[in-house]
Protein backbone atom coordinates (compact mmCIF):
# COMPACT_ATOMS: atom_id res chain seq x y z
CA UNK A 1 0.00 0.00 0.00
CA UNK A 2 1.46 3.33 -1.06
CA UNK A 3 1.34 6.07 1.55
CA UNK A 4 0.38 9.53 0.41
CA UNK A 5 1.88 12.46 2.26
CA UNK A 6 -0.82 14.65 3.71
CA UNK A 7 -0.65 18.22 2.37
CA UNK A 8 0.28 20.90 4.85
CA UNK A 9 -2.63 22.70 6.44
CA UNK A 10 -2.90 26.49 5.91
CA UNK A 11 -1.88 27.20 9.51
CA UNK A 12 1.20 25.00 9.17
CA UNK A 13 2.20 26.73 5.94
CA UNK A 14 1.94 30.10 7.64
CA UNK A 15 4.10 28.90 10.53
CA UNK A 16 6.64 27.44 8.11
CA UNK A 17 6.79 30.71 6.18
CA UNK A 18 7.25 32.67 9.41
CA UNK A 19 10.05 30.34 10.54
CA UNK A 20 11.76 30.62 7.16
CA UNK A 21 11.58 34.40 7.17
CA UNK A 22 12.90 34.52 10.75
CA UNK A 23 15.80 32.27 9.79
CA UNK A 24 16.59 34.45 6.78
CA UNK A 25 16.56 37.56 8.97
CA UNK A 26 18.81 35.90 11.55
CA UNK A 27 21.43 35.05 8.96
CA UNK A 28 21.01 38.34 7.08
CA UNK A 29 21.56 40.27 10.31
CA UNK A 30 24.85 38.45 10.84
CA UNK A 31 25.94 38.88 7.23
CA UNK A 32 25.11 42.58 6.95
CA UNK A 33 26.72 43.27 10.34
CA UNK A 34 29.85 41.38 9.25
CA UNK A 35 30.26 42.61 5.68
CA UNK A 36 28.25 45.81 5.54
CA UNK A 37 25.48 46.58 3.09
CA UNK A 38 27.72 46.70 0.02
CA UNK A 39 29.77 43.67 1.00
CA UNK A 40 26.91 41.38 1.99
CA UNK A 41 25.76 38.86 -0.62
CA UNK A 42 22.29 37.35 -0.91
CA UNK A 43 23.93 34.19 -2.28
CA UNK A 44 25.86 33.81 0.96
CA UNK A 45 22.73 34.38 3.03
CA UNK A 46 20.86 31.76 1.03
CA UNK A 47 23.71 29.28 1.38
CA UNK A 48 23.57 29.60 5.17
CA UNK A 49 19.81 29.09 5.40
CA UNK A 50 17.51 26.24 4.53
CA UNK A 51 16.09 28.14 1.59
CA UNK A 52 17.06 29.54 -1.80
CA UNK A 53 17.98 32.92 -3.19
CA UNK A 54 14.72 32.82 -5.12
CA UNK A 55 12.73 32.43 -1.90
CA UNK A 56 14.60 35.31 -0.26
CA UNK A 57 13.56 37.53 -3.15
CA UNK A 58 10.02 36.13 -2.92
CA UNK A 59 9.71 37.04 0.77
CA UNK A 60 11.62 40.32 0.80
CA UNK A 61 11.85 41.59 -2.78
CA UNK A 62 15.59 42.15 -2.98
CA UNK A 63 18.76 42.99 -1.10
CA UNK A 64 17.72 46.55 -0.27
CA UNK A 65 14.36 45.44 1.10
CA UNK A 66 16.04 42.64 3.05
CA UNK A 67 18.42 45.09 4.71
CA UNK A 68 15.49 47.35 5.55
CA UNK A 69 13.67 44.38 7.11
CA UNK A 70 16.79 43.60 9.15
CA UNK A 71 16.89 47.18 10.43
CA UNK A 72 13.17 47.14 11.22
CA UNK A 73 13.52 44.02 13.31
CA UNK A 74 16.67 45.28 15.06
CA UNK A 75 15.01 48.55 16.05
CA UNK A 76 11.88 46.64 17.00
CA UNK A 77 13.80 44.74 19.69
CA UNK A 78 14.90 47.87 21.56
CA UNK A 79 11.51 49.53 21.09
CA UNK A 80 9.76 46.51 22.57
CA UNK A 81 12.09 46.58 25.58
CA UNK A 82 11.35 50.29 26.04
CA UNK A 83 7.62 49.65 25.90
CA UNK A 84 7.90 47.01 28.61
CA UNK A 85 9.94 49.25 30.92
CA UNK A 86 7.97 50.07 34.07
CA UNK A 87 9.40 52.99 36.03
CA UNK A 88 6.20 54.77 37.07
CA UNK A 89 6.59 53.45 40.62
CA UNK A 90 10.13 54.84 40.96
CA UNK A 91 11.24 58.31 41.96
CA UNK A 92 12.60 60.42 39.04
CA UNK A 93 16.26 59.80 39.86
CA UNK A 94 15.84 56.02 40.12
CA UNK A 95 13.62 56.02 37.02
CA UNK A 96 16.11 57.81 34.76
CA UNK A 97 18.91 55.56 36.02
CA UNK A 98 16.82 52.49 35.16
CA UNK A 99 16.18 53.81 31.67
CA UNK A 100 19.89 54.45 31.14
CA UNK A 101 20.66 50.92 32.34
CA UNK A 102 18.16 49.48 29.86
CA UNK A 103 19.96 51.16 26.96
CA UNK A 104 23.35 50.16 28.36
CA UNK A 105 22.31 46.50 28.66
CA UNK A 106 20.65 46.34 25.24
CA UNK A 107 23.56 47.83 23.31
CA UNK A 108 26.05 45.57 25.05
CA UNK A 109 23.93 42.47 24.35
CA UNK A 110 23.29 43.37 20.70
CA UNK A 111 26.60 44.30 19.04
CA UNK A 112 25.11 43.49 15.63
CA UNK A 113 22.59 46.30 16.21
CA UNK A 114 25.46 48.72 16.76
CA UNK A 115 27.15 47.59 13.55
CA UNK A 116 23.92 47.83 11.56
CA UNK A 117 23.26 51.37 12.78
CA UNK A 118 26.83 52.36 11.92
CA UNK A 119 26.40 50.91 8.43
CA UNK A 120 23.09 52.70 7.95
CA UNK A 121 24.73 55.98 8.94
CA UNK A 122 27.33 55.43 6.23
CA UNK A 123 24.37 55.26 3.83
CA UNK A 124 22.87 58.41 5.37
CA UNK A 125 19.86 56.56 6.79
CA UNK A 126 18.34 56.06 3.34
CA UNK A 127 16.80 52.70 4.27
CA UNK A 128 15.30 54.04 7.50
CA UNK A 129 13.98 57.09 5.65
CA UNK A 130 12.30 54.80 3.13
CA UNK A 131 10.74 52.53 5.74
CA UNK A 132 7.13 53.29 6.60
CA UNK A 133 7.38 50.93 9.56
CA UNK A 134 10.38 52.68 11.09
CA UNK A 135 8.80 56.04 10.43
CA UNK A 136 5.88 55.04 12.66
CA UNK A 137 7.76 53.11 15.33
CA UNK A 138 9.14 56.21 17.06
CA UNK A 139 10.76 55.67 20.42
CA UNK A 140 8.70 54.67 23.46
CA UNK A 141 11.71 55.79 25.49
CA UNK A 142 10.96 59.40 24.61
CA UNK A 143 7.51 59.21 26.20
CA UNK A 144 9.06 57.64 29.31
CA UNK A 145 11.75 60.32 29.47
CA UNK A 146 9.20 63.11 29.10
CA UNK A 147 7.20 61.76 32.05
CA UNK A 148 10.33 61.35 34.18
CA UNK A 149 11.57 64.86 33.34
CA UNK A 150 8.18 66.37 34.14
CA UNK A 151 8.06 64.54 37.47
CA UNK A 152 11.65 65.50 38.31
CA UNK A 153 11.05 69.19 37.57
CA UNK A 154 7.78 69.23 39.47
CA UNK A 155 9.51 67.76 42.53
CA UNK A 156 12.42 70.19 42.23
CA UNK A 157 14.98 67.41 41.74
CA UNK A 158 15.80 68.19 38.10
CA UNK A 159 17.13 71.61 37.21
CA UNK A 160 18.37 71.05 33.63
CA UNK A 161 16.47 72.65 30.77
CA UNK A 162 16.72 69.64 28.47
CA UNK A 163 14.18 67.91 26.29
CA UNK A 164 13.62 64.18 25.91
CA UNK A 165 15.41 63.88 22.57
CA UNK A 166 18.60 65.52 23.86
CA UNK A 167 18.63 63.33 26.97
CA UNK A 168 17.99 60.24 24.85
CA UNK A 169 20.98 61.22 22.68
CA UNK A 170 23.14 61.71 25.78
CA UNK A 171 22.34 58.24 27.10
CA UNK A 172 22.58 56.52 23.72
CA UNK A 173 25.89 58.13 22.77
CA UNK A 174 27.77 56.64 25.72
CA UNK A 175 26.18 53.20 25.27
CA UNK A 176 26.80 53.21 21.53
CA UNK A 177 30.40 54.42 21.75
CA UNK A 178 31.29 51.79 24.31
CA UNK A 179 30.44 49.02 21.82
CA UNK A 180 31.19 50.63 18.45
CA UNK A 181 34.60 52.02 19.45
CA UNK A 182 35.73 49.17 21.65
CA UNK A 183 38.63 48.10 19.44
CA UNK A 184 39.96 51.51 18.39
CA UNK A 185 39.67 52.84 21.94
CA UNK A 186 41.44 49.76 23.26
CA UNK A 187 44.24 50.06 20.71
CA UNK A 188 44.78 53.76 21.49
CA UNK A 189 44.33 53.79 25.26
CA UNK A 190 44.89 50.20 26.33
CA UNK A 191 41.48 49.86 27.95
CA UNK A 192 38.71 47.46 26.95
CA UNK A 193 35.38 49.23 27.41
CA UNK A 194 33.64 45.85 27.42
CA UNK A 195 35.88 44.31 30.07
CA UNK A 196 33.46 42.31 32.30
CA UNK A 197 35.41 43.42 35.36
CA UNK A 198 34.59 47.05 34.54
CA UNK A 199 30.97 46.53 33.50
CA UNK A 200 29.37 47.57 36.79
CA UNK A 201 31.65 50.61 36.93
CA UNK A 202 30.63 51.87 33.48
CA UNK A 203 26.96 51.06 34.06
CA UNK A 204 26.93 53.09 37.27
CA UNK A 205 29.03 55.86 35.70
CA UNK A 206 26.45 56.36 32.95
CA UNK A 207 23.65 56.79 35.46
CA UNK A 208 25.80 59.06 37.62
CA UNK A 209 26.64 61.33 34.65
CA UNK A 210 23.02 61.68 33.58
CA UNK A 211 21.76 62.33 37.10
CA UNK A 212 24.57 64.81 37.83
CA UNK A 213 23.63 66.77 34.72
CA UNK A 214 19.93 66.77 35.55
CA UNK A 215 20.36 67.76 39.20
CA UNK A 216 23.32 70.18 39.06
CA UNK A 217 22.92 73.53 40.81
CA UNK A 218 22.39 76.28 38.27
CA UNK A 219 22.57 80.02 38.65
CA UNK A 220 20.28 82.34 36.77
CA UNK A 221 21.88 84.28 33.92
Amino acid sequence: MTSVEEPARPGERIRDAARTQAEILDVATQEFARAGYDGARVDEIAARTRTTKRMIYYYFGGKEQLFTAVLERAYGVIREAEQQLDVDHLDPVAAIRRLAELTFDHHEQHPDFIRLVSIENIHEAQHIAGSEKLGKIGSPALDVIRRILASGRESGLFTADVDAVDLHAMISSFCFFRVSNRHTFGALFGRDLLDPAQRAHYRAMLGDMVIAYLTAERTAD
